[in-house]
């Protein structure tokens, strides 16, 4: 591919890049990762309530990986209360799952950053080998590409496997059950989603550009067999 051609190849993956940091630094500070309908199981099975009465008795649920806010309904109206992980509900919640959760979000951001310099650097400086050159893009690239699959996952398994919001719920409750009703992810873990797309595309430009992939051995012809057959 023509120096102009890789230019511009390089120059789009690192606007790329720099769109990834930014989205995940923004995902990762806003509580906008789930969010759902929370049940007073307590209030409505005191009534019977079914259809449209169990109305009264469903509140919202909204969180982060840092900050929440839940509404609490019972039936006699709406009770707002707000909540932060740390270190509020560190005794309900699966520390570890989550604190792997925002450690991979800060690696995702620390890597997209690097990524981003480096293809800017191939774009318009004189890379060597090593690291900064073909080697780097494919290896930055695929770290990120592959953190920001980790937290999609991580995430998902702390929310059904470990049922986050039942235990955010739950929190210092004595008199009410609250139970999920209904949960959905938000905005945050779809930009998640989105940075690994984007992770996932520039992985292709850089093959596009032509760039083998790494450890890909070329297949020059051999002229040393030849070369002695006509010695003989």
């Amino acid at each position: 591919m023509p120096s102009r051609q890789k230019q511009l190849v390089f120059s789009v993956s690192g606007v790329l890049g720099f769109s990834c940091v930014l989205t995940a630094a923004v995902a990762t500070g806003l509580p906008l990762w789930i969010s759902g309908a929370v049940l007073c199981r307590t209030g409505a099975e005191l009534v019977n309530a079914t259809g449209p009465e169990l109305e009264k008795f469903l509140g919202e649920l909204n969180y982060g990986l840092f900050t929440g806010e839940r509404v609490k309904q019972c039936g006699l109206g709406g009770r707002t209360t707000r909540f932060s992980f740390f270190p509020d509900l560190l005794s309900v919640i699966p520390v570890v799952l989550h604190v792997s959760v925002i450690f991979f979000c800060g690696v995702v951001i620390l890597f997209s950053s690097v990524v981003t310099g480096f293809f800017f650097f191939n774009a318009f400086g004189r890379p060597y080998e090593a690291l900064q050159g073909p080697m780097g893009l494919y290896l930055w690239t695929f770290i990120s590409w592959l953190c920001s699959c980790l937290v999609m996952i991580l995430f998902s398994s702390e929310v059904k496997l470990h049922h986050l919001s039942n235990r955010i719920s739950n929190f210092n409750e004595e008199n009410f059950v609250f139970h999920t009703y209904t949960e959905r992810y938000d905005r945050s873990f779809w930009l998640f989603f989105l940075v690994f797309l984007l992770h996932g595309l520039n992985f292709l430009l850089i093959r596009l550009a032509g760039i083998q992939f790494p450890f890909q051995e070329s297949k020059d012809p051999d002229l040393s067999g030849g070369a002695a057959d006509l010695m003989y």
